[in-house]
C-alpha cells in the first residue's frame, strides 16, 4: 500500500513541477528538478539537475538485451503490463498500436512495453504476446527482467507497477504511456485506455521528432 501511495504522490509533484522551459516543441519537461552544487568561477554555485530516467538493462521479446544504449538518440513510449493481464492492457496495446504503426519504420522511435509478470512472461511468452499483437521488437521491444528493478524503474517513469493479491491478474499497475525524450526525460503522460489521448500521443510523437 505504501508504494501506491509513494507513486500516486509522485505523479502529483511530476504534474504540478512542470518545468518551464518546453524547448522548441511546445511540450513540457516533467519531474522535479533536483539541486545540485557545481563549481563556477571557483565559487559553489546552485544549479538544477532534470529528471531523466535512470540506465537500465532488460532483455526483450527476442532474447535481446535492451539498455538506455537502445533509445539514445530516440524518442520512445514506455509503460507496464503482463500478458495474462485481461482488464486494461489489452485496451492499452491496441492503442498504442496506432502510436507504433504511424513510426515503425523511424529508426529514431521505440516502444519499451515492461511485463511486471516476471515470473510467468518468459521471453517465449513475450514474443507469444508480439506475435498475437503483430508487433516487431525491431521497434517494439516487450521487456522481463529481475522484478525489483522493473518495479524501481517504475517509479523512475511516475507509473504504479506492483503485486497486489486483491488486484484483477495479482497486480496493480497504471494504463499510462509515458513519452520520452531523446535525452531521456519524460514529456508526457497519456491514459492508454483513451483513444483520444492516444490520439493526441501520436501529435505529440511528431512534434518531438521534428523538433528536436
Amino acid at each position: 500500500m505504501k508504494y501506491v501511495v509513494l507513486v500516486s504522490l509522485l505523479a502529483l509533484v511530476c504534474t504540478s513541477c512542470v518545468q518551464e522551459n518546453e524547448n522548441a516543441s511546445g511540450l513540457p519537461v516533467m519531474g522535479v528538478k533536483l539541486p545540485i552544487e557545481k563549481e563556477v568561477n571557483g565559487k559553489t554555485v546552485i544549479d538544477s539537475l532534470e529528471h531523466t530516467i535512470p540506465p537500465f538493462s532488460f532483455v526483450d521479446q527476442d532474447s535481446t538485451i535492451i539498455t538506455e544504449k537502445t533509445v539514445e538518440g530516440k524518442v520512445y513510449l514506455a509503460d507496464f503490463f503482463f500478458t495474462s493481464c485481461f482488464t486494461i492492457c489489452p485496451k492499452v496495446k491496441k492503442n498504442m498500436k496506432k502510436a507504433y504503426t504511424a513510426f515503425k519504420d523511424r529508426p529514431d522511435f521505440a516502444i519499451l512495453s515492461h511485463s511486471i509478470d516476471t515470473r510467468h512472461d518468459t521471453v517465449g511468452r513475450l514474443a507469444w504476446y508480439a506475435n498475437k499483437f503483430d508487433i516487431s521488437a525491431d521497434t517494439w521491444h516487450l521487456l522481463t527482467g529481475d522484478k525489483d528493478v522493473i518495479y524501481k524503474i517504475a517509479y523512475d517513469y511516475y507509473v504504479t507497477a506492483l503485486e497486489a493479491p486483491d488486484a484483477p491478474g495479482g497486480f496493480d499497475h497504471s494504463g499510462a504511456v509515458v513519452l520520452v525524450d531523446k535525452k531521456r526525460r519524460i514529456r508526457g503522460m497519456y491514459d492508454g485506455t483513451d483513444p483520444e489521448r492516444m490520439e493526441q500521443l501520436v501529435e505529440d510523437i511528431q512534434l518531438l521528432l521534428d523538433k528536436e
